[in-house]
């Protein structure tokens, strides 16, 4: 007899988290990505619009795309390095 697994796999973490993004910021991620871009994190401050944060392949450069969909790579806040 065999024994298969009926749950799924969990989704990657940046498409659950692709859910607080709308249209205009998911056509441009999607763009990005060919370049190796990803969605890493959302910001999600108290009274204001998630932010997504988003990283180059190499991991030297961040972004955060704006709600029109247009990348700022000069956001108003720093992350810290790992």
């Amino acid at each position: 007899m065999v024994d298969r697994e009926r749950r799924k796999a969990p989704p990657p973490p940046s498409r659950v988290l692709e859910r607080l993004l709308n249209p205009a910021q998911i056509d441009t991620l999607r763009s990005l990505e060919t370049f190796g871009w990803e969605l890493k994190f959302v910001r999600k401050p108290a009274f204001g619009d998630p932010i997504p944060v988003i990283f180059d392949g190499s991991r030297q450069h961040y972004a955060i795309l704006e709600k029109d969909g247009s990348l700022n790579e000069n956001p108003p806040f720093k992350i810290r390095p790992r």
